[in-house]
């Protein structure tokens, strides 16, 4: 694993160390780390729906859509209980 080292002004450690205790990760790197994977799946996000966006016009959200959403989703709970 490589090292980075990084200078916080004290309100921003006291912020992080804060929220070591409070969140219960073992260290501030726990909670750095945890941070920028959440940053990762943000921009991973944003990227899909750009790319959604420009593959073309999509269907439309009618009331029939969402029942057959709403149907979907009642019998993917099904099988898994």
């Amino acid at each position: 694993m490589a090292t980075m080292n990084v200078s916080l002004p004290d309100g921003l450690k006291h912020f992080v160390e804060a929220q070591v205790g409070e969140r219960g990760y073992g260290t501030s790197s726990e909670f750095i780390r945890e941070l920028i994977r959440r940053e990762q799946a943000r921009t991973r996000l944003r990227d899909l729906v750009v790319e959604g966006m420009a593959s073309g016009s999509g269907s439309d959200l009618d009331e029939q859509y969402l029942d057959g959403l709403r149907d979907r989703v009642h019998r993917a709970r099904a099988d898994r209980a």
